[in-house]
C-alpha cells in the first residue's frame, strides 16, 4: 500500500470493530480488517462519504435498542441515516466492499461457512435489499487487510499481506 502523507488541515479517523464515520473532504479513514468488513460509501461530486466496520451480519434486536454498528444491518442502516442527513440520496454514492477474511483456515471445516463469509454475504443481501449498487469489492481470501479511504479524492488504499504458512 502506497505511504502517502495526509494532507495539511485534514483529520485521519481509525475505525475499530464495530464503529463507523462518516465525514466530508477534509477526512481519511483507515481501519484493520480480518473477518470483519467494511461498506465504503463516497459521493464523488460532493466529496462526502463514510465507512463502517462491522463483526456480524445480524442480531435480534431487542425492542427499543439503539443501532449498534457491530452489525452489517444495523452499520448500513446508520450509514443511509448519515446519507440521508447530508440531504442526498443512497444511490448517488459509490459503494465498495472490503474484508470478510478467513483468520483461521487451518481449523476443521465445519457445514457452516466461517465468519468472514457469512460478513460478505450479508453484505451481498443488505446492498440487494436496498437497491444498492455495489461498484467495487475485495473480500474472502485468508488473513487481513489494511484499508484507507482518501474521503476528498475517493482513493482507496488496500494492503493484504500474504498469508504465512503454517508450520510443519
Amino acid at each position: 500500500m502506497p505511504t502517502r502523507p495526509i494532507p495539511q488541515g485534514m483529520i485521519e479517523i481509525f475505525l475499530q470493530p464495530g464503529e463507523l464515520y462518516f465525514g466530508d473532504r477534509t477526512t481519511r479513514i483507515r481501519t484493520l480488517l480480518g473477518s470483519c468488513v467494511s461498506l465504503v460509501l463516497w459521493h464523488p461530486q460532493q466529496c462526502i462519504g463514510g465507512m463502517c466496520h462491522y463483526m456480524l451480519p445480524s442480531r435480534q434486536r431487542p425492542p427499543g435498542a439503539a443501532l449498534d454498528g457491530r452489525y452489517g444491518d444495523e452499520a448500513l442502516e446508520l450509514l443511509l441515516r448519515d446519507i440521508q442527513a447530508s440531504g442526498n440520496r443512497p444511490e448517488d454514492f459509490r459503494l465498495r466492499v472490503f474484508g470478510g477474511g478467513n483468520m483461521f483456515p487451518t481449523l476443521a471445516r465445519s457445514r457452516r461457512p466461517h465468519v468472514g463469509r457469512q460478513n460478505v454475504e450479508a453484505a451481498k443481501r443488505m446492498i440487494q435489499q436496498h437497491g444498492l449498487t455495489c461498484h467495487a469489492a475485495h473480500v474472502g481470501g485468508i488473513g487481513h487487510r489494511n484499508l484507507i479511504f482518501d474521503i476528498w479524492s475517493g482513493q482507496v488504499a488496500l494492503k493484504q499481506p500474504a498469508p504465512i504458512a503454517s508450520p510443519s
